[in-house]
């Protein structure tokens, strides 16, 4: 193994049980193995997903004690011996696919979030919320040393997430596509990323605030939610012909919106779910779907091209991720802001050094 001095200690932000609380305390720096990379972490974005892992609130078992956090942006430090794909002093990405078999029928097919033994980073393998972070060198993300690694930190998960909803929707240049939680950390991506790729933007989301964001991200129309009276009728309004939006990207923590989604969707449309809240669930009338022959799919993750791809709309000044910045020991309050629906674009955790 090659490396360079690194200490034995970190400090990290570990739920030491189900529910919390947050616990800032100093941890072992673990050592790579034969295929893995030890990254020094310098930023990392802070998603819902980390709420929900903390909370328990998914019927998968996560791993405890746990350091969550899966938007880690670092200099890598130490590396296995079969690991080509990084030298020490490259800037990588350690996403929420930590790794995956690549031997199954999922991993062949380019598929390998959907791999039967995937390692989740901040789930089921500790995650980015410490100093020094382990990932798989085949699925960590190689970043360009030009990209700063606090603006990169988001797009690790959110940025692919829905760059891969986008993908999956099908929505062809020109069409119109509405963002359910635009003003959210995944929302604000996805508006430019469905901008860069030819799309027209009707942003959904709850306040003024949210409001302006989105307006200044370039989205045609915004429906708020809090104020509409009837926003079926709000967003097809908002389309060009008024016939609906041609696809859907559910990015909310509630489950409402998902329920709402087929009636403002217009006829052969895509409704793509991305956001989990807890034990929601999907339902459409049966008749519409059928006669309307709409298309309702779920988008996990992007797989290691996706990643590439996204990075690279970053990296080429396409993609600008609204973002706060704090320290580590924020954490707990910016978990406090986001059970409160109060984010407006992303927070990224600054790591000591």
């Amino acid at each position: 193994m090659t490396k360079v001095s690194i200490p034995s200690m970190q400090w990290a932000q570990v739920a030491e049980k189900v529910g919390g609380p947050l616990v800032l305390k100093q941890i072992p720096v673990a050592q790579p193995g034969p295929d893995e990379i030890l990254v020094k972490i310098r930023y990392s974005g802070v998603c819902h997903t980390d709420l929900h892992a903390m909370n328990g609130d998914w019927p998968i078992p996560v791993k405890m004690p746990l350091v969550g956090g899966h938007e880690g942006a670092g200099i890598v430090v130490a590396k296995g011996d079969l690991v080509t794909e990084f030298e020490i002093g490259d800037h990588a990405g350690i996403k929420w696919l930590n790794g995956s078999c690549l031997a199954c029928e999922f991993c062949k097919q380019a598929d390998e979030p959907l791999c039967q033994h995937a390692l989740l980073s901040g789930y089921t393998v500790d995650g980015t919320f410490q100093q020094y972070t382990i990932g798989k060198a085949t699925h960590a993300s190689k970043i360009p040393k030009n990209v700063p690694l606090d603006a990169v930190a988001p797009v690790l998960c959110a940025g692919i997430t829905v760059y891969k909803g986008l993908k999956e929707s099908g929505a062809r240049p020109g069409q119109t596509v509405a963002i359910v939680g635009a003003g959210g950390g995944l929302g604000s991506l996805a508006q430019q990323y469905a901008r860069a790729m030819g799309l027209r933007v009707i942003a959904i989301d709850g306040g003024d605030e949210k409001r302006v964001m989105c307006e200044q991200l370039g989205a045609e129309a915004y429906v708020d939610f809090t104020k509409s009276s009837d926003l079926v009728a709000d967003v097809k309004a908002a389309t060009p012909d008024g016939l609906g939006a041609h696809a859907v990207i559910l990015l909310a923590v509630s489950e409402k919106p998902f329920q709402q989604a087929t009636e403002y969707v217009r006829s052969r449309g895509t409704v793509v779910a991305i956001g989990l809240p807890a034990n929601a669930f999907l339902r459409a009338p049966v008749l519409n779907t059928v006669v309307r022959m709409i298309n309702i799919k779920g988008s996990y993750v992007g797989n290691r091209q996706d990643g590439v791809e996204a990075i690279d709309f970053f990296a080429r000044g396409l993609i600008k991720a609204p973002f706060k910045t704090a320290p580590l020991e924020d954490l707990p309050k910016i978990y406090e802001l986001m059970e409160q629906g109060k984010i407006a674009g992303r927070y990224v955790l600054e790591l000591p050094e």
